[in-house]
């Protein structure tokens, strides 16, 4: 049996946690769980799930080759959701906002996301995405005790190099 831990950090294991979302086994209930499976597919470089996730409105907006070159040149690191909104079993729309860590070319990167999510048919879907964050931080080598450059006032040990 694989023990794996699910990559959206929900400390549940990956085959009880999105695995069977992104098998279509089962579909997300909320938007932030659309939100976790959809960050685990990135990791697990599931990209048709992605794909079929978005929006039908929006499909056209994506490319499944960059896709899968982000998916597969990142190293995932840890998904963290700072907020949502709506988005529940009986809610048609939500938000999730959220910071996607990740390593990429020897640097840690995160995106920082405020994404809009609509239910039809009681399924799920990604509509589109914003970045909260006014300040553009410069994707430089950050030292263990520099301050982390998401601007929450830890030092980088303390925060997002975990």
């Amino acid at each position: 049996m694989d023990k794996e831990k699910c990559p959206c950090c929900s400390d549940l294991l990956y085959s009880e946690c999105c695995e069977p979302l992104i098998k279509k086994i089962s579909l997300p209930k909320t938007a932030e769980k659309l939100m976790r499976s959809r960050y685990s597919a990135y990791a697990k470089t599931e990209i048709e799930y992605l794909i079929n996730t978005t929006h039908e409105s929006k499909r056209g907006l994506y490319n499944a080759k960059t896709m899968t070159e982000w998916s597969v040149n990142a190293q995932w690191l840890k998904l963290e959701i700072i907020s949502t909104k709506d988005g529940l079993i009986h809610d048609n729309l939500g938000q999730v906002e959220f910071i996607a860590h990740y390593r990429q070319n020897g640097i840690q990167e995160f995106l920082h996301e405020l994404s809009y999510f609509k239910k039809e048919n009681d399924q799920w879907f990604y509509v589109n995405g914003i970045n909260p964050v006014k300040k553009i931080i410069p994707k430089t080598k950050v030292g263990r005790n520099d301050p982390c450059p998401c601007g929450r006032g830890k030092k980088y040990k303390k925060c997002c190099e975990k």
